[in-house]
Formats: structure tokens, C-alpha cells, sequence
């Protein structure tokens, strides 16, 4: 009899131990709250403020993926650029692509490389990149949009390698276009 009672005991402890640990799973597992953030940081909501007041009669579109402006037959080469995102995308009057605008930011001297990919991988697709070192100036987007002169530098030129200086240079230019 008293073999019984340790044998029941002994059952009673396990099934306490199991039922402790699952109600220890069950707390981890909770998600985290849900916040609202920005979808602009500061440069981009300068940047997008500033296309659109020199382009009115233009669409601007923000945070565009590749995949909406890219295509290609093959699995392998559209992963590649499964997730990059343009910063902005200008629509003309009819929908169609004028430019593509990337603004970097202090991050991008990390990523330099992977600036210079994705530029290459649009200007391979035909369109028009303009990236910029910050916040792009009223005249400098006045120039870049609406003069039809406009000279672009060649796709060869696209993975030249540039060096960026950490401190603010006034005769550095502001700006690289790919065609």
C-alpha cells in the first residue's frame, strides 16, 4: 500500500512540474504593445516638403519597394532586390516615372556599398536616380527638375567609389545622378 501512495505521489509531483512550466511558456509568449512612429524622418519630410512645392503638378510617392518598380523573369535575380525601398518616386502628370530620389543620411556612410547597388540596379532598369548628400536645396531641385539641360553621368560611372569626408566640405557637390 505504501507503494502505492509514493507512486501517486511521485505522479502528483510531475503532473504540478508540467503544469507550472506551461503556465511559464504562456506569459513569454505575449507580444509587445503596438506604437504608432513616424513615417517620415526629418530629412525625408524636408525632402518630400521641398518636391513638392517645386513640383505641383508632379505625384510624389514615399518609401517605394523595389518590387513595384522592378521586374525580372527569374526567381534568383528578383531576390536580389526583395527589400529595398526607394525613398521617392516622381510621377509626371501621367503616371509615368520621371525620377527616382534617394537622400542619404549619416547612416550611409556604413552602407555606402549598398547605396551604390541600388542606384546600379535602377539605373540598369532604365530609370533616372538622383541621390543626394542631405536635404536638397530649393535651387539645386530647380536645376535637377526643371531645366530640361540637365547632363547625366554615364551607368559606367555608377560603382566608381567615393570617399566621404566625415566633416562638412562647402566645394563638395551635393548631388549624383544616374541615367
Amino acid at each position: 500500500m505504501a507503494i502505492y501512495i509514493v507512486i501517486a505521489s511521485i505522479l502528483l509531483g510531475c503532473m504540478l512540474i508540467m503544469a507550472w512550466s506551461s503556465l511559464e511558456n504562456n506569459t513569454k509568449q505575449q507580444d509587445s504593445a503596438l506604437k504608432q512612429r513616424a513615417i517620415f524622418n526629418i530629412n525625408e519630410q524636408l525632402t518630400y516638403t521641398r518636391l513638392k512645392e517645386i513640383l505641383p503638378k508632379h505625384i510624389i510617392l514615399a518609401h517605394v519597394s523595389f518590387d513595384a518598380l522592378l521586374t525580372t523573369k527569374y526567381h534568383r535575380t528578383r531576390s536580389k532586390y526583395r527589400n529595398m525601398v526607394a525613398d521617392f518616386v516622381v510621377l509626371d502628370e501621367h503616371q509615368q516615372i520621371t525620377a527616382i530620389v534617394a537622400v542619404d543620411d549619416l547612416m550611409v556612410l556604413k552602407r555606402l556599398q549598398h547605396a551604390q547597388y541600388q542606384d546600379a540596379l535602377l539605373a540598369m532598369a532604365g530609370y533616372r536616380v538622383i541621390r543626394y548628400d542631405d536635404v536638397p536645396e530649393y535651387q539645386q531641385l530647380r536645376e535637377d527638375f526643371l531645366n530640361e539641360r540637365v547632363k547625366f553621368k554615364p551607368v559606367a560611372q555608377v560603382n566608381e567609389r567615393r570617399k566621404y569626408h566625415l566633416y562638412p566640405d562647402l566645394e563638395r557637390k551635393k548631388v549624383k545622378m544616374f541615367s
